[in-house]
C-alpha cells in the first residue's frame, strides 16, 4: 500500500526553479559558513553545464524549473516524539517510528521534505562517542568532518545529479563511529516526500574509524500525485582499516518519483563495505552503489533487489573498483518485472594495475512474469591486472505454467504457488535485511505481484 498524502503544510519554502539566488537563499536560511555556500554555488555552476544522461531511462520529462528545491516543514528538530507537529506525526505514525523506538533501536532520524524533524539517539551511543545527527546539525557542531570529507568521494562534477545535490542539499544523516566501537543495533532514518512537485536532496556522510562497525538503515516513502517529484540523494561512506559498514535501503517511493541517487564508499585495508538495496517503488530509479577498494584485503558487496510493474523502470546495479592487492567483491542482483515494467542491471568491475590476487563475482537474475515486460543486463568488466579473477553469471526465467501445475498437484493453490516461487527467488536478498524490514519488504512484493499469473 502506498503512503497517503497528508495536508501540505510548511513554515517556509523557496520559489520554484533554481538559480544562484535560490542556492544562496538555502545556505543563508541554514546559517552556513561561507565555505559551504561557495561549494554550493560552484556545484550549481557545474550543474548548469551538465547534460541530462541519455544512456539510461528517459529523463526528458524532468522539468527542473517546476520543482521546489527547499521546503521547511517545522521550525526546529525535536528530540522527543510528543513535540513533533501533529500533521507530521500522523505521517510517521503510519511508518512505524514510535514502534521502532519501543523496540529499543539504537537511533532514529526522520526527514520530512527538506529537513530532519525528529531525532533521538540512545544514551549508550553518546557514551561510546558515536555521533549520529542530521547533516545540518553536523555542519554546525562537527564542521571539521564535513570540511575534510564532504564531496571527496562523490565530487560535484561526478554527474548531473551529484552537482544538483551538492548545490541544494538539505538534511540527510551524519554518522561518526570512533575507533574500535561496535554499534550493536541499527541506526535508522526515514525519508518522506509529502509535497507536490518537490525535490528532496538529502546528503549522507558516514565515517567508520579503524576497527569499528555500524549498520545504517533507511526507508523512503511518498504519496501518489499526478505530477512528478524528484529525489536526488548523495551518500558518501568512509570505511577505515579493519572497519565494517552495512548500509540497507528499502525504497517504496510512489510511481511519480524520479529516484536518481549516487552512493559510493571507500574501503581501506581489510575493511568491509556492504550495500543491501531494495527498490520497490518510484517511476524511474537510477542507482548503482559503488565501493572503491583502496586498501589491501578490502571487501565489497552489493545485494540488490528491484521490482518493476506498469509505468516503472528500475535501472540499478553496482560498481566495484579494485585498486589494491587481495581485494574481493561480490554483486548479487535480483529483478522482477511484470505488466510491462522494465528492469535493467548495470555493473562495473574494474581491476586496476596492482590489484594482484583480487577477485570479483557478479550474479544477476531476472524473473519475467509476462510477455510485455523487459529485463536487460549490461555487465562491464575492465581488467588491467592479469593476476586477478572475475566471474559473471546471469539467468532470465519466467514463472511457467509447468511450475504452477507441479505445485497445484501437490495441494498448493495457484496464488500460493506463485507466492512461493517469488519468495524463493528474492530470499537471498530478503534474508539479509533485518526482520521488521524483511516482513515489510515481502508484504510490498506480494502486493506488487498480485494477479501476475493466470
Amino acid at each position: 500500500m502506498k503512503a497517503k498524502k497528508n495536508k501540505d503544510s510548511f513554515v517556509y519554502k523557496t520559489k520554484k526553479g533554481l538559480s544562484p539566488s535560490t542556492v544562496s537563499e538555502i545556505s543563508k536560511l541554514k546559517n552556513e559558513p561561507s565555505w559551504m555556500r561557495e561549494k554550493r554555488l560552484h556545484a550549481y555552476s557545474l550543474f548548469k553545464k551538465k547534460p541530462i544522461p541519455s544512456w539510461g531511462p528517459d529523463l526528458s520529462n524532468l522539468d527542473f524549473n517546476s520543482i521546489t528545491y527547499f521546503l521547511r516543514a517545522t521550525e526546529k528538530t525535536e528530540s522527543t516524539w510528543d513535540k513533533v507537529p501533529d500533521d507530521i506525526k500522523k505521517t510517521y505514525d503510519k511508518l512505524g517510528i514510535p514502534e521502532a523506538e519501543k523496540q529499543f533501536l539504537a537511533g532514529v532520524s526522520a526527514q520530512y521534505e527538506s529537513e530532519v524533524v525528529y531525532e533521538n539517539v540512545k544514551e549508550e551511543l553518546k557514551k561510546q562517542g558515536v555521533l549520529f545527527c542530521d547533516m545540518d546539525t553536523a555542519l554546525k557542531k562537527h564542521p571539521q568532518y564535513l570540511y575534510e570529507y564532504f564531496g571527496t568521494l562523490v565530487p560535484p562534477n561526478d554527474n548531473m545529479f551529484a552537482s544538483l545535490n551538492s548545490a541544494v542539499w538539505s538534511g540527510g544523516s551524519f554518522i561518526y563511529v570512533p575507533k574500535g566501537v561496535h554499534v550493536d543495533l541499527p541506526l535508522q532514518a526515514y525519508f518522506r516526500i509529502n509535497a507536490e512537485l518537490f525535490g528532496q536532496f538529502e546528503r549522507t556522510l558516514i565515517i567508520a574509524d579503524e576497527g569499528s562497525f555500524v549498520h545504517y538503515i533507511e526507508g523512503c516513502t511518498a504519496p501518489q500525485y499526478r505530477t512528478d517529484s524528484l529525489h536526488a540523494a548523495v551518500v558518501e561512506i568512509f570505511v577505515k582499516k579493519n572497519a565494517r559498514v552495512r548500509y540497507t535501503t528499502v525504497q517504496n517511493w510512489s510511481k511519480n518519483i524520479y529516484n536518481l541517487v549516487t552512493k559510493r564508499a571507500r574501503a581501506e585495508e581489510n575493511a568491509i563495505m556492504e550495500w543491501v538495496d531494495a527498490n520497490i517503488g518510484s517511476g524511474i530509479t537510477m542507482k548503482y552503489p559503488g565501493v572503491f577498494l583502496a586498501g589491501k584485503g578490502a571487501k565489497g558487496e552489493v545485494l540488490s533487489l528491484s521490482t518493476a510493474a506498469k509505468g516503472q523502470e528500475q535501472d540499478t546495479g553496482a560498481k566495484m573498483i579494485h585498486a589494491a592487492p587481495n581485494t574481493s567483491s561480490r554483486i548479487i542482483s535480483k529483478s522482477i518485472v511484470k505488466d510491462g515494467g522494465v528492469g535493467t542491471f548495470r555493473s562495473l568491475v574494474d581491476m586496476q594495475e596492482g590489484a594482484t590476487n583480487a577477485s570479483s563475482y557478479v550474479s544477476c537474475d531476472s524473473l519475467i512474469l509476462d510477455a510485455q515486460s523487459h529485463a536487460r543486463t549490461y555487465p562491464y568488466m575492465r581488467v588491467k591486472e592479469g593476476d586477478s579473477t572475475v566471474e559473471h553469471e546471469a539467468t532470465v526465467e519466467k514463472i511457467g505454467e509447468e511450475k504452477i501445475w507441479y505445485l497445484e498437484n501437490r495441494g498448493v493453490s495457484k496464488e500460493n504457488a506463485e507466492s512461493m516461487i517469488v519468495n524463493g527467488f528474492v530470499d537471498p536478498i530478503a534474508k539479509e535485511i533485518p526482520l521488521e524490514y524483511a516482513i515489510e519488504l515481502n508484504r510490498l512484493i506480494q502486493l506488487e505481484m498480485e494477479g501476475s499469473v493466470g
